[in-house]
Protein backbone atom coordinates (compact mmCIF):
# COMPACT_ATOMS: atom_id res chain seq x y z
CA UNK A 1 0.00 0.00 0.00
CA UNK A 2 1.02 3.47 -0.79
CA UNK A 3 0.82 6.22 2.13
CA UNK A 4 -0.85 9.24 0.10
CA UNK A 5 0.56 12.48 0.72
CA UNK A 6 -1.38 14.84 2.73
CA UNK A 7 -0.95 18.66 1.67
CA UNK A 8 0.23 21.22 4.23
CA UNK A 9 0.42 24.85 5.08
CA UNK A 10 1.90 26.27 7.85
CA UNK A 11 2.64 29.31 9.22
CA UNK A 12 6.31 29.79 10.13
CA UNK A 13 6.55 33.28 10.94
CA UNK A 14 4.59 36.89 10.99
CA UNK A 15 7.00 39.96 11.08
CA UNK A 16 6.11 43.45 10.47
CA UNK A 17 8.98 44.16 7.39
CA UNK A 18 8.74 47.90 7.49
CA UNK A 19 6.95 50.48 8.77
CA UNK A 20 6.95 54.25 7.28
CA UNK A 21 4.50 57.18 9.16
CA UNK A 22 4.55 60.76 7.77
CA UNK A 23 2.56 63.76 9.50
CA UNK A 24 4.66 66.42 7.02
CA UNK A 25 2.42 69.30 7.93
CA UNK A 26 2.34 69.12 11.32
CA UNK A 27 1.57 70.52 14.19
CA UNK A 28 -0.93 73.16 11.72
CA UNK A 29 -2.65 69.87 10.47
CA UNK A 30 -3.78 68.85 13.92
CA UNK A 31 -5.51 72.26 14.08
CA UNK A 32 -7.97 71.94 10.90
CA UNK A 33 -11.39 70.80 11.59
CA UNK A 34 -12.29 68.85 8.90
CA UNK A 35 -12.52 65.02 7.73
CA UNK A 36 -9.06 63.94 5.33
CA UNK A 37 -9.82 62.04 2.53
CA UNK A 38 -8.56 58.55 2.96
CA UNK A 39 -6.70 56.75 -0.01
CA UNK A 40 -5.96 52.79 0.92
CA UNK A 41 -3.78 50.81 -1.28
CA UNK A 42 -3.04 47.00 -1.30
CA UNK A 43 0.05 45.48 -2.91
CA UNK A 44 0.96 41.94 -2.23
CA UNK A 45 4.54 40.07 -3.31
CA UNK A 46 5.57 36.47 -3.03
CA UNK A 47 9.21 34.94 -3.61
CA UNK A 48 10.23 31.58 -2.86
CA UNK A 49 12.41 31.53 0.42
CA UNK A 50 14.14 28.15 0.04
CA UNK A 51 13.20 25.11 -2.71
CA UNK A 52 12.18 23.07 0.21
CA UNK A 53 8.50 24.93 0.54
CA UNK A 54 9.28 28.32 2.26
CA UNK A 55 7.25 31.16 1.03
CA UNK A 56 7.75 34.79 1.72
CA UNK A 57 4.37 36.48 1.28
CA UNK A 58 4.50 40.62 2.18
CA UNK A 59 0.89 42.37 1.77
CA UNK A 60 1.87 46.27 1.93
CA UNK A 61 -0.55 49.10 2.84
CA UNK A 62 -0.38 52.24 2.21
CA UNK A 63 -3.09 54.83 3.46
CA UNK A 64 -2.78 58.62 2.73
CA UNK A 65 -4.93 61.10 4.01
CA UNK A 66 -5.36 64.47 2.51
CA UNK A 67 -7.25 67.76 3.45
CA UNK A 68 -7.50 70.00 0.36
CA UNK A 69 -4.07 69.69 -0.55
CA UNK A 70 -1.87 68.75 2.21
CA UNK A 71 -1.07 65.41 3.73
CA UNK A 72 -2.61 64.96 6.79
CA UNK A 73 -0.53 61.48 7.74
CA UNK A 74 0.72 58.81 5.12
CA UNK A 75 1.52 55.10 6.22
CA UNK A 76 2.91 52.41 4.66
CA UNK A 77 3.22 49.19 6.61
CA UNK A 78 4.85 45.34 4.77
CA UNK A 79 3.38 43.00 6.90
CA UNK A 80 5.16 40.16 5.78
CA UNK A 81 5.23 35.97 6.90
CA UNK A 82 6.93 33.50 6.28
CA UNK A 83 4.72 29.77 4.81
CA UNK A 84 5.35 26.62 4.52
CA UNK A 85 3.22 24.84 1.96
CA UNK A 86 3.94 21.20 0.46
CA UNK A 87 2.21 18.09 -1.70
CA UNK A 88 0.43 21.06 -3.67
CA UNK A 89 0.03 21.40 -7.65
CA UNK A 90 1.81 24.60 -8.60
CA UNK A 91 -1.60 26.22 -9.42
CA UNK A 92 -2.38 25.24 -5.88
CA UNK A 93 0.42 26.89 -4.68
CA UNK A 94 0.02 30.39 -5.94
CA UNK A 95 -3.24 30.08 -5.12
CA UNK A 96 -2.62 29.64 -1.47
CA UNK A 97 0.25 32.52 -1.93
CA UNK A 98 -2.40 34.77 -3.53
CA UNK A 99 -5.29 34.64 -1.00
CA UNK A 100 -4.94 32.41 2.24
CA UNK A 101 -1.47 34.10 3.17
CA UNK A 102 -2.75 37.90 2.63
CA UNK A 103 -5.74 37.00 4.34
CA UNK A 104 -3.71 35.58 7.16
CA UNK A 105 -1.45 38.78 7.04
CA UNK A 106 -4.31 41.40 6.84
CA UNK A 107 -5.28 41.40 10.24
CA UNK A 108 -1.49 42.07 11.46
CA UNK A 109 -1.27 45.10 8.65
CA UNK A 110 -5.02 46.26 10.06
CA UNK A 111 -3.44 46.51 13.52
CA UNK A 112 0.04 48.33 12.94
CA UNK A 113 -1.97 50.73 10.63
CA UNK A 114 -4.57 51.58 13.00
CA UNK A 115 -2.27 51.57 16.35
CA UNK A 116 0.36 53.94 14.87
CA UNK A 117 -1.98 55.99 13.50
CA UNK A 118 -3.32 56.49 17.44
CA UNK A 119 0.12 56.95 18.49
CA UNK A 120 0.55 59.59 15.83
CA UNK A 121 -2.39 61.59 17.31
CA UNK A 122 -5.15 60.64 14.63
CA UNK A 123 -8.32 58.57 15.20
CA UNK A 124 -7.29 54.73 13.86
CA UNK A 125 -8.12 53.98 10.01
CA UNK A 126 -9.32 50.69 10.08
CA UNK A 127 -8.84 48.51 7.59
CA UNK A 128 -11.64 46.72 5.84
CA UNK A 129 -12.25 43.09 4.69
CA UNK A 130 -10.58 42.41 1.64
CA UNK A 131 -11.61 39.42 -1.09
CA UNK A 132 -8.34 38.43 -2.19
CA UNK A 133 -10.10 35.63 -3.70
CA UNK A 134 -11.76 37.82 -6.30
CA UNK A 135 -8.18 40.23 -6.71
CA UNK A 136 -6.43 36.42 -7.28
CA UNK A 137 -8.74 35.39 -9.74
CA UNK A 138 -8.75 38.76 -11.46
CA UNK A 139 -5.22 38.63 -11.73
CA UNK A 140 -5.57 34.90 -13.44
CA UNK A 141 -7.75 36.07 -15.53
CA UNK A 142 -6.31 38.69 -16.90
CA UNK A 143 -2.96 36.20 -17.53
CA UNK A 144 -4.90 34.08 -19.29
CA UNK A 145 -6.57 37.03 -21.80
CA UNK A 146 -2.48 38.45 -22.06
CA UNK A 147 -1.43 34.69 -23.12
CA UNK A 148 -3.71 34.51 -25.21
CA UNK A 149 -3.38 37.49 -27.50
CA UNK A 150 0.27 36.28 -27.42
CA UNK A 151 -0.51 33.38 -28.28
CA UNK A 152 -2.83 34.20 -31.80
CA UNK A 153 -1.49 34.33 -34.93
CA UNK A 154 -1.38 38.31 -36.25
CA UNK A 155 -4.70 38.84 -38.79
CA UNK A 156 -3.97 39.95 -41.93
CA UNK A 157 -5.57 43.17 -43.69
Amino acid sequence: MSEQVQPHFGIEKIYLKDLSLEVPNAPQIFLEREAPQIEVNLHTGTAPVDDQGLYEVVLTVTVTAKLNDKTAFLVEVAQAGIFNILNLQAAEVDAVLGVLCPSTLLPYAREAVAGNLVRAGFPPVVLQHVNFDGAYQERVRQMQEAAAQQAAPPSVQ
